[in-house]
């Protein structure tokens, strides 16, 4: 009877943690198809037809034709370009986010970022917002709406700990392109959240934003740009859920999870993830696992963003040792 236990407990404890040797390109679903294979931080064009990714981080911003999948650097004109994301405003237009110079990961990363608008007409320069700003950005499918956050590394006067949610106005006519009607929605005032924006939804009336959370944890969380009520949707104490990509009804989001570290073993937090979709319906309980990369040893998948059509998403495929938003070639799902 011992022998039976011993064997039994070996084999359990051999099925937790037991990741796939081998790479999860050489066993992609049927669904799911190679774009590119380099870049990271894909954005898709609010008609379907283009998609905007970065070469590598601090580097320079490309534009992919779907159709006939040429490719074309939108940045290369800029000496010394060091942007981290690229995003299509629905006028065409683009906003990208990164330092004006690389100085260090860290620094640039936080301190030095800031907001740029980039006219689509070809050979045009990156105008400077004079915006500071953590992270990403979120960008309206149907209007000139954009939301950041802030937190003390962008803003000394911030208490620390704080992170303050904006929404503003992109303004291209009479002159430079401004950020006008700049108006702060939401505030957190310990760590215990740290802000980052995500999605608008339902006609710019909802937005979804990450709380990132002490531990290396995150929730996913919405909020009533009308009444500011803020709702967890995620409910998932000690797990990792960081919002990534809306889909077209409004009714799911996907997000970077690590559910699936309960079986396959690992830390929680941003390094070991797949891309999960949930439900907004405040319960936390639909969750639906998309891909399943991190079944791979030195894999995740990350960076989802979902088709105002809803009939594919595009991402990334990643290493879990390596930095937030780091990706080595952008992935098309197609959803059945």
């Amino acid at each position: 009877m011992f022998r039976i236990v011993v064997v039994l407990l070996a084999v359990s404890l051999s099925a937790l943690g037991q990741r796939k040797s081998g790479n999860p390109l050489d066993h992609l679903p049927k669904n799911i198809e190679v774009l590119t294979h380099f870049g990271e931080r894909a954005d898709i064009s609010p008609d379907n037809q283009r998609i905007a990714f970065m070469d590598k981080s601090f580097g320079d911003a490309f534009v992919i034709d779907l159709k006939t999948r040429i490719i074309r650097c939108v940045t290369c004109s800029v000496p010394g370009a060091a942007f981290l994301r690229i995003m299509h405003l629905v006028s065409g237009d683009y906003i990208l986010i990164g330092p004006q110079h690389f100085s260090d990961i860290h620094g640039s990363r936080r301190a030095d970022n800031e907001l740029w608008f980039l006219s689509k007409q070809p050979g045009s320069k990156p105008v400077r917002f004079n915006q500071k700003m953590s992270e990403g950005a979120a960008l309206s499918k149907k209007s000139m709406r954009i939301s950041y956050s802030v937190t003390p590394a962008q803003d000394s006067s911030l208490p620390a700990g704080h992170s303050q949610l904006f929404v503003a106005t992109v303004e291209t006519s009479g002159g430079a392109p401004r950020l006008t009607n700049k108006r702060m929605i939401y505030e957190s005032k310990s760590n215990a959240c740290t802000i980052e924006a995500q999605d608008f939804f339902d006609n710019d009336k909802k937005m979804t934003f990450t709380c990132y959370e002490p531990q290396h944890l995150a929730s996913a969380m919405t909020i009533d740009l009308a009444n500011g009520n803020v709702e967890d949707m995620s409910k998932a104490p000690g797990t990792y859920n960081e919002c990534e990509g809306i889909y077209p009804d409004g009714q799911y989001t996907n997000v970077e999870g690590d559910r699936q570290v309960a079986e396959l073993g690992g830390d929680h937090g941003s390094r070991n993830i797949d891309i999960w979709k949930l439900r907004l319906d405040g319960t936390g309980k639909d969750f639906k696992r998309l891909t399943h990369f991190n079944d791979y040893e030195g894999f995740k998948a990350s960076n989802p963003v979902v088709s105002t059509d809803g009939r594919f998403m595009a991402f990334q495929v990643a290493h879990p040792a390596d930095e937030a938003g780091v990706g080595y070639g952008i992935l098309l799902y197609h959803f059945r």
